[in-house]
């Protein structure tokens, strides 16, 4: 697939995203050549829609929250993996294809700071798409799940059968019902608890940043790069160059 004319977030409050920047991080190394940074700020499906229309030609939006679900509804895409969400839109000659990447984002932070999903447990608050989309890569990778009830409850899914006693000891945790911008988490117990939210005065060390970084390398492997992922940046890499980007 060939670069699109436009990318960039869409969602509320996206004012603080990086994702914008590591578009054109990526896109530099991979000489993507002239596509357009965009910032679409929407509260539902039917405004993010309105505003895409309006941009003639090839897109590529990392969508967060509150449309995940929404966008996903709206499309009418098939779901095998109880995720009702997307996190990745692509729109090609008026068609959109879609990706969840938050997942394996997840992981792939988790391997950077040395926790190795294989039979660890994982303490995860929430059960909105983020919180399943979590859940299903931690449970492919060999996990176990203690889930706790935030907003809502993590509903049914393929993780079921990754479900541990809330009584043994997590070596990790994240709440997922943080506010985005910073938001402060709810106190998790856990070997380790980090958080998938960051402000403006973020960090590179940060396990939100390390995530938006992972999550974003996910999704150009699936999209615009599936035979180009030796020339991609490293997560390291990427975490360096968004650091000189400042």
């Amino acid at each position: 697939m060939g670069y699109p004319d436009f990318w960039g977030v869409a969602g509320y409050p996206i004012s603080h995203s990086l994702t914008p920047r590591l578009f054109e991080i990526v896109g530099g190394v991979l000489d993507s050549g002239s596509v357009k940074t965009v910032f679409l700020e929407a509260r539902d499906a039917d405004e993010f829609f309105e505003r895409a229309e309006k941009l003639e030609g090839g897109l590529w939006i990392s969508c967060t929250s509150p449309l995940k679900n929404s966008v996903w509804k709206a499309l009418g895409f098939e779901d095998e993996d109880g995720l009702q969400a997307v996190n990745q839109l692509v729109r090609k000659d008026g068609e959109w294809g879609v990706y969840n990447s938050d997942g394996r984002g997840f992981i792939m932070a988790c391997r950077h700071i040395g926790v190795e999903p294989s039979g660890s447990i994982l303490r995860i608050r929430g059960g909105g798409s983020t919180a399943r989309s979590i859940a299903y890569s931690w449970s492919k990778e060999g996990g176990h799940i203690i889930p706790v009830r935030g907003r809502r409850a993590l509903t049914r899914g393929p993780w079921d059968v990754s479900i541990v006693d809330d009584s043994l000891e997590a070596d990790i945790s994240v709440d997922l019902d943080a506010e985005a911008g910073g938001g402060g988490s709810f106190p998790l117990p856990a070997g380790r608890q980090v958080s998938i939210s960051y402000d403006e005065d973020w960090k590179i060390d940060d396990f939100a940043v390390i995530m938006v970084a992972a999550q974003h390398l996910e999704a150009w492997k699936k999209f615009f790069s599936p035979n180009k992922i030796e020339k991609l940046p490293s997560l390291v890499e990427l975490l360096e160059l968004l650091e000189e980007r400042r």
